[in-house]
């Protein structure tokens, strides 16, 4: 079986979101306090696209169409709860969980790479750069990389196949790791003190102002939102250029749309559009709507591509975790802070709110700041992973 029209592809991917949801609501399945829906919406639309349901050039159509563009809609409206001048109080803890993300992925890759080398192929070692580049600030580096190093085409798209299985993995087991937080910050002896800060003072300001969100409301904000989600796409593809031409490739068309929006969200959130009704009630839509076409299309089948590349990939992670545990627990970073750091190191500034924001709405923030700042060194890390790995 295979959807051959766009919109009902658009259809079945929000039938599903729903359908887990309203099971969540209404049925309270025990199994929903264990995994959360948001995990299942993931995993299900993953196997319906390893069967090829979404295979047809209409759904690729469709989702060329829709995925960047609500994605920036849906980071607008997320920063909107967002007050900067609380999240600025947490630069320094949360600049430190980032680049200790990078430190243990570093560690990783460098460990892994001599472990792996004769199973990855020939001339390999700028294709894992790339990858790290990747793992650092997301797949705008990778690409970048490019033109940095000598890449093989063939472990290239070999690293293409581990970016794709392990980033699917890994914001899945992500999502499901909010139900241990708890036990994460207990045994790290966590210092959440600043971060539920963030989260009360926003919960006071949306609670001594709440309004029941009306029709005009929902339609104000969704235009809003969609416009700011254009004019950034414009304003990115307008200066990537510029940006490119002193010689700060790093800055493409995402990245200087994602800075874009990000300021413009968080300017807006200082002003009375963060008091608008609907505003979680909308970003949690374009939340459930984005991780279902990011899942659409991640298929299990390129594990079949390079085995032992994703083999690698794995080691890494599980080195990762392990490692940021150890750091966690000498300088009592919580859950919440690692797990959002992480996502932006692999995933990017797109990625990492839709983690953070599993916590609580007002932190997607803190995921699109660190992103930010992966997508910025990004580059520069790959290229000095890089000299190493050449001498391995």
């Amino acid at each position: 079986m295979v959807i051959n029209n766009g919109f009902t592809y658009i259809a079945f991917l929000m039938f599903i979101a729903g359908g887990f949801l309203a099971l969540e609501k209404y049925a309270k399945w025990k199994i929903f306090n264990i995994v959360p829906p948001l995990v299942f919406i993931y995993v299900v639309n993953m196997v319906f696209c390893t069967m090829g349901f979404y295979n047809s050039e209409a759904c690729s159509g469709a989702y060329s169409a829709l995925k960047n563009n609500l994605l920036y809609a849906m980071i607008f409206v997320m920063l909107l709860r967002c007050d900067f001048r609380k999240l600025a109080k947490l630069g320094g803890r949360m600049a430190a969980s980032f680049l200790g993300c990078s430190l243990t992925l570093f560690i990783g890759f460098l460990i892994g790479y001599p472990i792996f080398k004769s199973f990855l192929g020939q001339d390999t070692w700028a294709a894992v750069a790339a990858l790290y580049a990747s793992w650092v600030g997301g797949s705008a580096n990778m690409a970048a990389m490019q033109a940095a190093l000598p890449v093989d085409a063939g472990a290239y798209s070999c690293a293409l196949a581990l970016d794709t299985v392990c980033y699917s993995l890994w914001i899945a087991l992500l999502l499901l790791a909010v139900r241990f937080e708890g036990k994460w910050n207990k045994a790290t002896k966590a210092d959440t003190s600043k971060l539920q800060a963030v989260a009360d003072a926003a919960a006071a300001e949306v609670a001594k102002g709440q309004v029941k969100a009306t029709a005009s409301d929902w339609i104000f904000l969704i235009g809003l939102s969609l416009v700011v989600s254009a004019i950034s796409q414009w304003v990115g593809a307008s200066l990537s250029e510029t940006f490119t031409n002193m010689g700060l490739a790093m800055f493409d068309k995402g990245t200087i749309t994602t800075l874009f929006v990000t300021i413009l969200g968080l300017i807006c959130a200082l002003s009375p559009l963060g008091k608008l009704p609907a505003v979680e009630e909308l970003s949690n839509v374009y939340l459930y709507a984005v991780v279902s076409l990011l899942a659409s299309t991640a298929s299990v089948v390129d594990l079949l591509a390079a085995p032992m590349w994703v083999v690698y990939g794995l080691f890494i992670l599980v080195l990762h975790v392990v490692l940021m545990f150890v750091l966690s627990k000498i300088f009592h970073w919580d859950l919440c802070m690692v797990s959002t750091a992480s996502l932006a190191n692999i995933g990017g500034s797109a990625s990492a709110p839709i983690v953070a924001s599993a916590y609580d709405a007002s932190y997607a923030g803190i995921g699109v700041l660190m992103g930010v700042l992966g997508a910025a060194v990004g580059n520069f890390f790959g290229i000095g992973i890089g000299q190493i790995l050449r001498l391995m």
